[in-house]
């Protein structure tokens, strides 16, 4: 199936056109608001990070900043650092030069303040967009990577959404596409489902290495995941337990073998089903998988949910039929039909991949039209 794309410097396939502006630090965010608002096709990111982070979470902040510059999706880059923090501004913006993208780097204390910031940054954005010439090229299939997601679930997530999102994934596999999928604390309970899907040994035992160090972590700071996971809002949904939960999470992921297992925000690579490490937490898990190099998002949740993300469109499915009916704003596709017993699983995902193809080719989801352009960085550590 052919699709329309725009052709990056590095032969990776993009299916929107976003000029991104990356504030390094969270003292540059408010100038990048400020150049972003004079433009209708620029966005942001809303960073809340970059300063005194321990090793392990400065170095997921570079991740997830250097890679969603790099996501074939974003065609020019603005970064804006003030001077002073410690996430290395100008090594991330030398990194995204080197790919070949158009980027430019402005710092806020060599400018004179935010005026002189803001008003430079309009400048140099609007050069960059007179320079690009933007051309849509024919792209197969096999050139897109899905991220898959599922938040708020409950009992029709596992019943329905998240197994008709899983046919939609081994469809695009079989075609050689690229589907990820994330939530370490949402897979316990049925990582040893998943391990047996493993495509060798190693990265059976990575997979349930990654399980381990979740639950080590949360208990070293004093939490039991199972005494927060399922949250207050699956369990009014109908989920009573973690394995609960998880038995239907990980439904989405489809049936096909896992090729490989990532760290957060880690480069995803072609072709294939993979798991990345992440949190529960919606927006952080999206943020890793779109650093990873996802132009697209599908989303299941039962109980509703409105984020999205800055550059990658959000597709929203629910099996649910009254939270389409109250939050229909914020939603895209309605499986409800699966469990009144209209539709199945199959005609579903047949239903869901259309969209998707619609999607890649041009057409808005919800998130996008209502500019949901929600971003946060999974951090683990204290900030110093």
């Amino acid at each position: 199936m052919k699709l329309k794309g725009f052709l990056r410097p590095d032969g990776r396939i993009g299916f929107r056109n976003h000029f991104l502006i990356v504030p390094t630090v969270i003292c540059a965010t408010r100038a990048a608001e400020e150049i972003a608002s004079n433009f209708a096709n620029v966005v942001y990111l809303h960073n809340q990070h970059g300063c005194n982070h321990m090793k392990d979470d400065e170095r997921k902040v570079v991740n997830v900043l250097k890679g969603m510059a790099l996501n074939p999706n974003v065609v020019g880059v603005l970064f804006i650092g003030l001077g002073c923090e410690t996430v290395p501004t100008q090594k991330i913006f030398e990194s995204v030069r080197a790919s070949g993208k158009p980027v430019e780097c402005l710092i806020i204390q060599e400018e004179g303040g935010t005026l002189r910031t803001v008003e430079k940054g309009v400048r140099l954005l609007q050069q960059m967009m007179e320079k690009i010439d933007i051309n849509q090229v024919e792209a197969d299939l096999s050139t897109v990577t899905v991220a898959i997601e599922c938040g708020g679930s409950d009992t029709t997530s596992g019943i329905a959404a998240n197994p008709v999102v899983g046919y939609v994934a081994d469809r695009l596999v079989d075609a050689g596409a690229t589907v990820v999928f994330s939530e370490t604390t949402e897979i316990i309970g049925a990582e040893h489902l998943l391990a047996k899907r493993a495509v060798n040994d190693d990265v059976a035992k990575k997979l349930l290495e990654l399980v381990d160090r979740c639950e080590k972590s949360a208990l070293a700071g004093g939490e039991d995941i199972r005494g927060v996971n399922p949250t207050p809002g699956n369990i009014r949904g109908g989920l009573t337990t973690l394995e609960e939960k998880s038995l239907g999470a990980i439904y989405k992921a489809g049936t096909r073998p896992i090729k490989g297992v990532l760290e957060y925000a880690e480069p995803i690579p072609s072709g294939g089903l993979y798991f990345m490490d992440s949190p529960g937490h919606d927006v952080e898990s999206v943020t890793g998988m779109v650093a990873g190099g996802a132009q697209v998002v599908i989303f299941t949740t039962g109980r509703g949910t409105p984020t999205g993300c800055s550059i990658a469109p959000v597709i929203k499915v629910t099996a649910n039929a009254s939270t389409y009916r109250r939050m229909s704003d914020n939603i895209d596709v309605d499986v409800s039909d699966v469990l009144e017993g209209r539709s199945t699983i199959q005609q579903a995902g047949e239903r869901l991949f259309m969209k998707l193809i619609e999607i890649l080719n041009g057409k808005l989801t919800k998130s996008e039209m209502l500019k949901h352009h929600e971003f946060g960085i999974y951090l683990t550590q204290p900030t110093l």
